[in-house]
């Protein structure tokens, strides 16, 4: 059949979905060309010490990561473990230690989603040795240190988040990475937490590790989800569309 011919033989609804995939490809891109922008400006502010721009630009960045996987069509544990990272984003805004407390329960929320998520796949045992070695170690040496109250929440935090970022590589080095930057994020908090000298700008650094996280997970979830791009090819038979990777 000639190209012509199987376009006719397609119909008119195979136009219609393949304009609406191109449309979704191209809003994809430009949100996540504005996350980018955003996670620059929040990076650039803090650098600058510009408190109001990180309060402006921070809120954004999870929203706006969250809309570009929306135009893949995200596994929705996906978008929510993303909602409660924004809701994590929000409460650390505040620098008390009860916004804390609700910042590391939502984004332990967040956590559980990512969890459920990966599923059941296979994590090579040297792997899951070294990350139970992290957590023992770290928050071991932090345990001295931390406000008597938020010992207990922060070594349960430590748990769940060791877990997540441990498996996150059954999605793949893109999402192993990020579950790694994720723990070393939350981990550079900690250290602030417990008043452990700090690297320059530590805020700056914490941001930057937290935001490749996410990115890193969301497209890791995506391509292992078989959606990183959202194409969807017509079938000449019978005219439905189907989604390929």
């Amino acid at each position: 059949m000639s190209a012509p011919a199987a376009s006719a033989a397609a119909g008119p609804g195979a136009h219609g979905a393949g304009a609406a995939s191109g449309a979704r490809a191209t809003a994809g891109r430009v949100l996540l060309a504005a996350f980018a922008a955003a996670t620059a400006a929040d990076l650039l502010s803090l650098l600058a010490d510009w408190h109001p721009g990180h309060v402006l630009f921070k809120p954004l960045l999870m929203p706006l990561l969250t809309a570009f996987a929306v135009t893949r069509r995200a596994p929705r544990l996906l978008l929510a473990a993303l909602a409660f990272g924004w809701g994590g984003d929000l409460a650390l805004l505040f620098d008390a230690e009860p916004a804390f407390l609700v910042g590391m329960g939502s984004f332990a929320a967040g956590h559980v989603c990512y969890l459920v998520l990966f599923g059941r796949g296979r994590t090579h045992p040297a792997l899951a040795a070294g990350y139970a070695a992290a957590l023992l170690g770290t928050v071991g040496l932090l345990w001295g240190d931390l406000p008597v109250d938020l010992r207990i929440p922060v070594a349960c935090y430590s748990l769940l988040l060791t877990a997540m970022a441990c498996r996150a590589g059954v999605f793949g080095l893109r999402a192993g990475i990020g579950g790694a930057l994720f723990l070393l994020s939350d981990s550079l908090i900690a250290s602030g937490v417990a008043a452990w000298p700090q690297l320059p700008r530590p805020d700056f650094w914490i941001m930057a590790t937290y935001a490749a996280a996410q990115y890193l997970l969301t497209t890791g979830a995506l391509a292992a989800s078989g959606q990183a791009y959202g194409r969807e090819a017509v079938s000449a038979n019978d005219g439905r569309t189907r989604t390929e990777p």
